[in-house]
């Protein structure tokens, strides 16, 4: 790798309890790749993020079989009036909605819901996210809740935190269950198919490994898949799209128009979506803005420190 930039960059709203989006840039062969693990990852956790910023930087991508993605936007925990600000701006007809954050209640989801369907009219498509926030029968009685405030909801993503949980609630809901952080973060991301747990599975790239193990685990799991992002800056994206790209059907709209949720990019040619899609194929763009969102000396330590132990453990793990 001949460079490494960390970069800093303001969320433009609370997301994921983060305020501050933070990663590693890293240069190759084939061009850019980041590495962004979350702060709660252990060091083992992010040998997976690794090896998609490395197969990014020095092998490239497979080809891609479609020339554009629909995406959704993301819309966070924000009063309604600024949800139905940010929809009817995204030119997307699709939204994902985060629900169940402590911050907000369900009557506030519900009304979050309402101004997005608002939005987006009759024909437009609604998904909320829980990030595993609930039990089953917390999950079972919001999810109804929930369906009925946005006028029929296409998925609910990640309801409870456990494949038995989700399995559970999928077998009492009359709304698809997504599978999210029961594959990324799981020894085994084939479990939730096996188990009968969920209808959609999303795929990440940088915790599955890269974009050609992502495609392996579409191909075995054999669920219809949705591809998100991790909130990268576009470098990261750009593999994202990649895996949208090169998956074999695509029938829902993937995550992957995060870059707005982002103040600044570390690039002037960010993968911002037009009219609802990405276009494809694609290269990770240059990081040519990332002097104005480089960090400061002491995060710049800390994230090389953090890549360096990961390098040390991923390579132990391949001898």
């Amino acid at each position: 790798m001949t460079d490494q930039y960390v970069y800093a960059i303001p969320l433009r709203a609370r997301f994921r309890g983060i305020t501050v989006r933070e990663g590693t840039l890293l240069r190759g062969p084939a061009g850019w790749g980041e590495f962004c693990p979350f702060a709660d990852y252990s060091d083992a956790e992010c040998v997976p993020w690794l090896a998609a910023a490395v197969e990014a930087s020095e092998e490239g991508w497979p080809a891609p079989v479609r020339e554009r993605v629909r995406v959704n936007t993301t819309v966070p925990v924000v009063p309604p009036e600024q949800a139905h600000a940010m929809v009817a701006a995204s030119g997307c007809r699709t939204a994902k909605v985060k629900v169940a954050d402590p911050r907000s209640s369900l009557a506030g989801d519900r009304e979050r819901l309402a101004a997005v369907r608002d939005a987006l009219g009759p024909g437009g498509a609604i998904r909320v996210d829980a990030n595993g926030a609930w039990d089953v029968d917390t999950a079972v009685t919001a999810i109804r809740e929930l369906d009925r405030a946005a006028g029929g909801l296409e998925y609910v993503e990640q309801p409870c935190p456990s494949v038995p949980e989700l399995a559970a609630v999928r077998r009492r809901v009359n709304v698809r269950v997504a599978a999210d952080e029961s594959i990324r973060r799981a020894e085994d991301p084939l479990r939730v198919a096996m188990a009968g747990a969920a209808d959609v599975a999303v795929l990440k790239v940088a915790p599955l490994g890269g974009v050609r193990r992502a495609l392996a685990v579409a191909e075995a799991c054999g669920l219809p898949c949705v591809v998100s992002s991790a909130v990268e800056s576009s470098v990261g994206l750009a593999a994202g799209l990649a895996l949208a790209g090169a998956l074999p059907s695509l029938d829902f709209a993937c995550g992957l128009g995060t870059v707005s949720l982002l103040s600044q990019d570390v690039t002037a040619h960010s993968l911002s979506a037009v009219d609802g899609y990405l276009p494809v194929p694609v290269r990770a763009p240059e990081p040519d803005l990332i002097s104005a969102v480089e960090a400061d000396r002491a995060r710049r330590a800390d994230w090389l420190g953090r890549l360096a132990r990961v390098r040390t453990l991923a390579g132990a793990e391949t001898t």
